[in-house]
């Protein structure tokens, strides 16, 4: 085991400790303390926000190509340490080693794509209906930016709130997941050293109930951008609405695949393993729900109880493993809850559903499959973020686009076939910000854009070009030569 780290937060371009110290404790190993986290107060979250409001004007009105540069420097930087700081997400997060380079090396990608965004600012010079006037319409940058994020993706999406916010101009205010705040450290300390402006970042790390009340409400912040729970987003909607706060939700997702008559079983059988149970299940786009038709249903079913079978859960750092620990002893009394829960209503546990001991004590979860499972149950309706998988059985096509309608969420979507025709028809008819034909739910490229309908989203998707409608306002100037 590491020495554990001590990991301040950054204010004001300072490093800031606390008289309270949290453990950062290895989900795989319960032994294994990764750091010490300074748990920030209220007053320090102020001052953050003192600091990113008096850092706005001068960062917001600097040279673009400063801007660029800083972002690109970041990005390498990441990218070029994808082992290390693979290795302590998958130690703090539990995601297997794999996944976690993956995501750091998605990281730094995301800071380079918005250095080159820095150098293409949108704007218009348009001549006006009137004699003598031109019109200049610009993107301006919104101010200071609460990011709020979840655990389950610790450096890629603080990188995909934090790094568009930069390039066109604002400040941020970040405060990461209690669980990982190794990874949201590890982020700020390569910022602090990027060549940022004093207060143009700043990191605040604590319990969101705590530090919430200044991050959704001061009004100084002009916009917030959270990923995490619906309930939690619906607090920082009704506490950002008393100063009209600009808002950026994406609250998770009860994500369908459908597998029609026609697929590919293979191809069906790995989109729903990799959907429902990489990463643990722990993706706001897994796949929870498989939409089965009666053609397939039997063959389908068969094949994926024999891979999931196959699948090893184990220490996030061993090569061997293909399913990590949940995040916490939290999530895992969540799974098993749900299990029950299945069970209860009816539904017939195919495989897995228990939890594993082994000689490192984790919070390993065997994967679950559900079958004969109704669109009313509970574990076909609720977001249970762990590797639980529900299937249902539909007796045609247009019984299985119905059934993957019937949800509250929708994130993302999936549909296996072999049919240029049927492709076309679920990519139109199902309701979700995500579609994928042939693949996995859950698996997006960071050049386009995320964000879902329904209750998984609320405001300017992100990611790609459309993080520019949520980070950027316009302005119109009239002007007469």
């Amino acid at each position: 085991m590491q020495n554990p780290m001590r990991y301040e937060n950054f204010i004001d371009g300072q490093w800031i400790g606390s008289e309270r110290w949290s453990p950062n404790v290895n989900p795989s190993e319960l032994a294994d303390v990764v750091g010490y986290v300074a748990m920030a107060t209220p007053d320090m979250a102020e001052l953050a926000i003192e600091a990113a409001s008096n850092a706005f004007g001068t960062w917001s009105q600097g040279p673009i190509q400063q801007r660029a540069e800083i972002l690109e420097r970041v990005g390498l930087e990441i990218v070029a340490r994808k082992d290390e700081l693979g290795r302590l997400l998958a130690r703090e997060e539990g995601k297997t080693l794999r996944e976690a380079i993956g995501e750091v090396v998605r990281a730094g990608q995301i800071f380079k794509y918005y250095a080159q965004e820095v150098l293409r600012p949108h704007g218009q010079h348009l001549p006006s209906v009137r004699p003598g006037i031109e019109i200049e319409v610009t993107a301006e940058p919104v101010g200071v930016i609460s990011i709020i994020t979840p655990w389950n993706f610790p450096i890629a999406i603080p990188a995909w709130k934090i790094a568009p916010a930069l390039a066109f101009g604002n400040c941020v205010v970040f405060k990461p997941a209690e669980l990982v705040p190794g990874c949201a450290w590890a982020l700020a300390e390569i910022l602090s050293r990027s060549g940022l402006p004093r207060g143009v970042f700043n990191l605040v790390m604590g319990h969101g109930a705590e530090l919430g009340p200044a991050l959704t409400t001061d009004p100084r912040v002009t916009a917030i951008s959270f990923t995490g729970s619906e309930a939690t987003g619906g607090r920082i909607a009704q506490a950002a609405a008393t100063t009209g706060k600009r808002l950026q939700l994406e609250m998770g997702g009860k994500n369908p695949l459908v597998v029609l008559d026609d697929a590919a079983l293979d191809v069906a059988v790995d989109a729903a393993v990799q959907g429902a149970f990489y990463s643990t299940g722990q993706r706001c786009t897994a796949t929870s729900r498989i939409i089965v038709t009666d053609g397939i249903h039997d063959r389908f079913l068969s094949a994926f109880e024999a891979a999931t079978r196959n699948l090893r859960v184990g220490h996030a750092l061993e090569d061997s493993t293909d399913v990590g620990p949940a995040v916490d002893a939290t999530q895992l009394d969540k799974n098993l809850r749900y299990v029950s829960l299945g069970q209860d209503e009816g539904a017939r546990l195919l495989v897995g559903g228990e939890r594993i001991r082994a000689a490192n004590d984790g919070f390993f979860f065997a994967p679950a499959i559900f079958a004969d499972c109704r669109p009313d149950m509970r574990i076909a309706r609720d977001e249970i973020f762990g590797p639980i998988a529900a299937v249902l059985r539909a007796s045609d096509s247009n019984h299985a686009l119905a059934l993957a309608n019937d949800s509250d969420f929708g994130l993302s979507a999936g549909v296996c076939t072999q049919s240029l025709a049927q492709a076309t028809r679920f990519r139109r008819g199902l309701q979700a910000g995500m579609v994928m034909v042939n693949t996995p739910t859950a698996g997006v490229d960071y050049h386009v854009p995320f964000g879902g309908t329904k209750g998984s989203s609320s405001g300017p998707h992100e990611q790609g070009w459309a993080a520019r409608e949520f980070f950027t306002t316009s302005k119109t100037s009239y002007i007469r030569a």
